[in-house]
């Protein structure tokens, strides 16, 4: 009786699956799905449906959980946050706003930092080879809550990039998730704040919010201008 002929343990079904879940491969994936997203917010403009209060025929909770997890698939296709604040404002007040602008804020993070965690580091970080890219991603490992936190604080990182480079470094989901949650508080309540005010923008709360924003805004611009000359002198 003659004995089955064995299989090859390297055949092409597992030298396909091999190339397919590659860090290359899996890379390239994420920078597709990333294009595509960009192309779709600019072809269709989402941030405009939701402003105007898409759906229509969804109002109150429903109308607020709906807005919250659009805008999180929103930000991680690179929509802009502001925007997005604004919009939650006028449509739905400074408290129901808030919430539902803080909540699609955390989510859109978790999906950002998800597909650069399975996506993208592998194949990214043996190309962290820069000081200033070293530098960047020891802080965000080793500090990664605090340093997250800070992000959040003062704006002038984009939304996205934040999220995606967080997920190349080491940092853990919970610290990042409650650093995002907890940093972004004060820029997206003066936002939100701001759309809900936009009808009259000589009331004491929409000038309080402009004010907030255009502080922050300044004080983020003197950070990273004194952290520049810093690095240029080492």
């Amino acid at each position: 009786m003659l004995d089955p002929v064995p299989q090859p343990t390297s055949g092409l079904a597992v030298r396909c699956t091999r190339a397919l879940l590659s860090p290359w491969s899996r890379l390239s994936l994420l920078v597709a799905m990333l294009a595509a997203a960009a192309v779709t917010v600019v072809l269709y403009e989402p941030q405009r449906l939701l402003s105007a209060g898409w759906p229509p025929q969804l109002s109150g909770a429903a109308a607020v959980v709906l807005f919250g997890v659009a805008y999180g698939a929103c930000t991680a296709a690179f929509v802009p946050r502001p925007l997005l604040n604004l919009a939650a404002g006028a449509l739905f007040g400074s408290q129901a706003g808030f919430v539902s602008a803080l909540a699609g804020t955390v989510l859109g993070a978790g999906i950002s930092f998800t597909l650069g965690r399975l996506l993208g580091q592998d194949a990214l970080r043996p190309l962290l080879r820069g000081r200033w890219l070293k530098a960047a991603d020891a802080q965000l490992s080793r500090h990664g809550f605090r340093s997250m936190l800070a992000v959040r604080l003062f704006p002038g990182v984009p939304f996205a990039a934040a999220n995606y480079c967080a997920a190349v470094s080491r940092m853990r989901y919970v610290p990042f998730l409650l650093a995002t949650a907890i940093g972004s508080i004060p820029n997206t309540a003066a936002y939100v704040v701001a759309g809900s005010r936009a009808g009259s923008p000589t009331s004491p709360a929409f000038l309080i919010a402009m004010g907030f924003i255009v502080v922050t805004g300044l004080a983020a611009a003197w950070v990273a201008w004194r952290k520049r000359h810093r690095l240029r002198g080492r």
